[in-house]
């Protein structure tokens, strides 16, 4: 009777452990390498000041950076409730709210993104590889919807001179 059990029990275990091992909750962070990679705090380039205040805004919600840049985000929480910064593509951020609306305690700590208490700073160190637009946002419930969300513009760090293709310059 104990060994029919088991029997039965193994394979739940191996789902529950295959389930783990995927790292990644329903809306989760998978696509990060769209919007770069995490950094080497050796190797920051700059420190950007974020204020989180609960007017449901990023004070400092429109930052420009170069390809190649790594950047440390400081997160300051200036209110009285928890916000976080989370750095991802919109249509991820906006799956990962709808999760966080269903599971408002949901704790999880990714490279991409600090959960900062009220009076507290956090800090996100951030290795952006491509040109383009990085979103971010607080994913707190209702922080999203209230506007709570800002933009990285990421410039190229192509210096090709205007009407230059590579056949044509010099080598």
């Amino acid at each position: 009777m104990k060994s029919r059990n088991i029997l039965i029990a193994i394979p739940g275990i191996f789902l529950a452990m295959t389930a783990m091992a995927g790292g990644n909750h329903a809306g989760g962070h998978g696509g990060v390498e769209e919007i770069g990679k995490p950094g080497v705090a050796a190797n920051v380039t700059r420190t950007v000041n974020v204020d989180m205040t609960d007017d449901m805004r990023f004070h400092t919600s429109k930052i420009a950076v170069k390809q190649g840049e790594t950047i440390r985000f400081v997160a300051k929480n200036s209110g009285q409730v928890k916000h976080e910064m989370v750095l991802g593509t919109a249509k991820e951020l906006k799956e990962h709210y709808e999760v966080m609306k269903k599971n408002p305690e949901m704790e999880h700590a990714d490279e991409n993104m600090v959960t900062v208490a009220p009076g507290k700073s956090g800090e996100i160190i951030w290795h952006f590889t491509k040109a383009g637009k990085v979103d971010f946002a607080c994913l707190q419930p209702g922080h999203y919807d209230a506007g709570m969300k800002g933009i990285v513009n990421v410039a190229s760090s192509n210096v090709q001179s205007k009407g230059q293709s590579h056949g044509e310059h010099a080598h």
